[in-house]
């Protein structure tokens, strides 16, 4: 069927989806046949139309990460046709929609592939890692209590905004799924970047600088080589210069904590 901009409102695709049962065991692509599938669908929603069909045919349904589905929580993890999310620049897999697909397509899905997110099944994988990496220092300590008054800390709105943008890192992963060595430095300089250029976080800069990267380099993440993968994945955009940050901050804080 075809709609009156002449974009057809239903595509027959074949999909060539990743099957694994469990982190040690072997997988696998499993070939389905995606008929009358919506344009107006975001994938996640294709991925559902799937599932529905699977289980209709007493099948095991398709396992993969999600909750949100705003862009926002950065669940969403899929490799599209070897691309982390997909197709479309600054979008994360909910937010893709299959009018960026053509009928008769064949479309691959992989889990993020990395050392430090091992699968747990099928497209989900554990990015407990990510989790480690900020308790390990991907915090402002402060006392509790009633609010700080709003105005207490005047910080130059060109420092707020380098701060937002750093902040934007929903932190989903891409950045290491495209990255060659499976590094995490572009994750980990936002969420230490965004900290460690305010005013609040100024106290505990070195001891977070040295904690999140020794976290990073534990949990096995590769090295950065500067091929910039991951600002060309990220949906959020997040820069590369986040980055070159990074190494700076590292480099004044293990200067630091060797004086102290």
């Amino acid at each position: 069927m075809v709609s009156i901009q002449g974009q057809p409102e239903y595509l027959n695709l074949t999909l060539k989806i990743w099957r694994q049962e469990g982190p040690d065991a072997k997988g696998d692509f499993q070939v389905v046949e995606a008929k009358e599938i919506p344009t107006s669908a975001s994938f996640l929603e294709m991925m559902d139309i799937i599932n529905e069909r699977i289980i209709g045919d007493s099948g095991d349904p398709v396992a993969f990460d999600h909750d949100c589905r705003e862009g926002i929580c950065g669940m969403c993890s899929m490799v599209i046709n070897g691309v982390a999310h997909g197709p479309e620049k600054a979008t994360t897999t909910c937010q893709l929609h299959m009018r960026s697909f053509s009928d008769g397509d064949t479309i691959y899905i992989e889990p993020f592939r990395a050392n430090s997110f091992p699968v747990i099944k099928d497209l989900a994988v554990d990015r407990t890692a990510f989790d480690t990496i900020i308790r390990a220092g991907g915090y402002i300590s402060v006392r509790t209590g009633s609010a700080i008054e709003a105005n207490a800390t005047p910080i130059p709105k060109p420092v707020a905004d380098d701060a937002f943008d750093a902040a934007a890192c929903i932190g989903c992963g891409a950045c290491v799924a495209a990255c060659k060595n499976a590094s995490a430095m572009l994750f980990v300089s936002a969420k230490a970047g965004q900290l460690n250029s305010l005013p609040q976080g100024q106290a505990e800069k070195t001891s977070r600088t040295l904690g999140m990267v020794k976290a990073m380099d534990e949990a096995g993440f590769g090295n950065c080589t500067n091929q910039y993968e991951c600002e060309a994945v990220c949906p959020k955009e997040i820069s590369r210069t986040w980055i070159t940050k990074l190494n700076r901050d590292f480099t004044a804080a293990v200067a630091k904590d060797a004086l102290s």
